[in-house]
């Protein structure tokens, strides 16, 4: 137990408060949780012990806040990174809780944009996109409606293009080994890059038929 005897804001973090109890640095704490406190309160072991508790949570909030700046995040991902950070169970739960509260992390959200992300820029499979997912830690129904509307033939196709122009001028055996060998690895079906590696070989060689 002891009174508070000085408030003061930290120099190199103006967000947090420096508290002094019985004229000595007790502790720091996030402004918002040092908000309620005054000048000649006196505060009980537990009450610093609460205090410092919430404190905790605040700094792993912000840890998990920069986090997912970066780009969205999976609240496994999160998750993971709390706990790499050294943060207790029970003060991730509150923050994942908190932040999924205010939306910042909506795994739905996550599926649908690592979706749109790979649809744009690098077009894989529905079974590569359930595979990533998977390892995001995101639950199979939200997987299943993320991956519902993906066209896997325009998909291949789009991933295709700039190889099949790069290679276009090898030998047909090659062409269709670079390209079918490239689909593979994104994930598609034989189907898919049979009927793909076909197209593209005869869009670029119509004119020696």
């Amino acid at each position: 137990m002891g009174k508070i005897t000085a408030l003061t804001r930290q120099k190199r973090n103006p967000n947090r408060i420096n508290v002094f109890i019985d004229g000595a640095f007790a502790f720091g704490l996030a402004e918002i949780t040092a908000a309620y406190l005054r000048i000649g309160q006196t505060l009980s072991s537990s009450e610093i012990d609460k205090l410092q508790g919430a404190d905790q949570v605040e700094k792993a909030k912000d840890v998990a806040i920069r986090y997912i700046e970066y780009r969205p995040r999976s609240m496994a991902e999160t998750r993971r990174h709390l706990i790499k950070k050294e943060y207790p169970e029970p003060v991730v739960a509150q923050v994942l809780e908190r932040l999924e509260a205010v939306e910042l992390l909506n795994d739905a959200a996550f599926a649908r944009y690592w979706v749109e992300q790979r649809e744009t820029f690098k077009p894989r499979s529905k079974i590569a996109l359930q595979q990533e997912l998977r390892q995001k830690g995101i639950d199979r129904s939200l997987i299943d409606e993320a991956i519902a509307e993906v066209d896997e033939f325009a998909a291949a196709r789009q991933a295709a293009e700039p190889k099949a122009r790069r290679w276009h001028t090898l030998p047909e055996q090659q062409f269709r080994q670079k390209v079918g060998g490239f689909l593979q690895r994104r994930g598609f079906g034989y189907d898919i890059v049979r009927e793909i590696t076909d197209a593209l070989w005869q869009e670029y060689h119509a004119d020696e038929a």
